[in-house]
């Protein structure tokens, strides 16, 4: 029985990574594979890095419909506030993308210290995993 659940497991990963594929080059998903280990170990970017990931996910936001399906499964992440080692132990039991779908409600930044680490993994994980990671705007994303 777990040997038939591990290589569904497998098989579910091969279909999910040919989807991201798709929307990357190997060399970019590669190079963002990179980044979300550095920011899973709460080590922040290089200012070029941040530049490049926010780029390629403005790219992938202007292509998504303003009301975007999700699939199911999924976990919903509410206002983590720059709580990144809420998001952390989330990750640790709810799983992490590719493997498991989210939404990120918004309000990624503001009460915690962390405020930065957190919104570049929800980026990094959004660029990596457009289908898998939806992202809404909260009031401390809104141009005001």
């Amino acid at each position: 029985e777990r040997e038939r659940e591990r290589e569904e497991e497998k098989e579910k990963k091969k279909g999910v990574m040919k989807e991201t594929r798709e929307l990357l080059s190997a060399v970019e998903a590669s190079a963002v594979d990179k980044q979300i280990d550095l920011l899973m170990n709460c080590k922040l970017l290089s200012e070029e890095d941040v530049e490049a990931l926010c780029k390629k996910c403005k790219e992938i936001l202007e292509t998504e419909p303003n009301v975007s399906p999700v699939k199911c499964p999924v976990t919903i992440v509410g206002d983590v506030h720059g709580q990144y080692h809420d998001v952390m132990e989330l990750f640790k039991i709810a799983g992490t993308a590719p493997t498991t779908n989210f939404l990120f409600l918004g309000d990624y930044v503001d009460r915690g210290y962390y405020s930065v680490e957190t919104v570049q993994i929800v980026l990094a994980l959004k660029v990596r995993y457009p289908k898998r990671v939806t992202i809404i705007r909260g009031n401390h994303e809104s141009r005001q």
